[in-house]
């Protein structure tokens, strides 16, 4: 018999909250409606971690956690906004947008993408660091969708949802650091693989404009919002089935 989880007690921001010891700092200020910024997070996916911008300070601990895949712990003092914690996360939305080529005056997310929406929300308005201006490409070659590889972020969205939802396991990261990038199977064309089901989960789950539909012009290509809430009960109808 599965032993009901004990319940944690501690600060954010000052406010006291409670939660479930298997949740994370991030699930209990979204059940408290405490802002925390992320973009490789989504509901019903596994969190990963990945781009940092959900990074909080708890108390005792010099160093920044991410709150997706950290752990609440009883009397955790959090703090989720700080001048400190709001330099880190513009200078790490700056290095995205800096890292790729994204120029939202022609994208087909323009209007319609989480980065550009982080970049409001949080007030960055110019890019500090020198541009790379990477040599990225653009497949084509799939029936229905596109990937254009110089607006990706490396959030592992589509790897995630292919995996854990699809259960196909199309996408995957090649590479290390700066030089990563998704791949569809072993790095062939999206049009030649062997394993995508054509679903287009991978589309609907990206944040930017790196994922998108054929056919899309500049800012036409909006995501179908209403379909990230079924993600949790598909993954746990997978789980359940195996």
């Amino acid at each position: 018999m599965n032993q009901p989880s004990r319940v944690k007690t501690l600060t954010i921001d000052g406010q006291p909250v409670s939660g479930r010891e298997n949740e994370s700092i991030l699930d209990i200020c979204r059940e408290n409606n405490i802002f925390i910024p992320t973009m490789c997070h989504l509901d019903g996916l596994s969190p990963v971690g990945a781009c940092r911008l959900c990074l909080v300070e708890v108390k005792g601990i010099p160093k920044l956690l991410p709150a997706c895949v950290t752990r609440i712990e009883e009397g955790m003092e959090v703090v989720t906004n700080s001048e400190r914690l709001m330099r880190y996360r513009k200078t790490i939305l700056e290095l995205l947008f800096a890292e790729g080529n994204h120029v939202c005056s022609v994208c087909v997310s323009n209007g319609h993408c989480d980065l550009q929406w982080m970049a409001q929300k949080l007030g960055m308005d110019h890019v500090h660091v020198p541009y790379r201006h990477p040599r990225r490409t653009v497949d084509a070659s799939h029936d229905r969708f596109v990937i254009d590889h110089n607006r990706c972020i490396l959030c592992t969205r589509c790897v995630r949802v292919c995996d854990e939802i699809e259960g196909a396991h199309t996408w995957d990261v090649m590479g290390r650091g700066i030089q990563s990038s998704v791949i569809t199977d072993l790095e062939t064309p999206w049009g030649d693989s062997d394993t995508c089901t054509s679903c287009g989960k991978c589309v609907q789950v990206c944040p930017t404009g790196a994922l998108s539909i054929k056919g899309k012009s500049v800012a036409e290509m909006s995501k179908r919002r209403e379909f990230l809430p079924y993600l949790a009960t598909m993954r746990g109808n997978n789980r359940s089935s195996k």
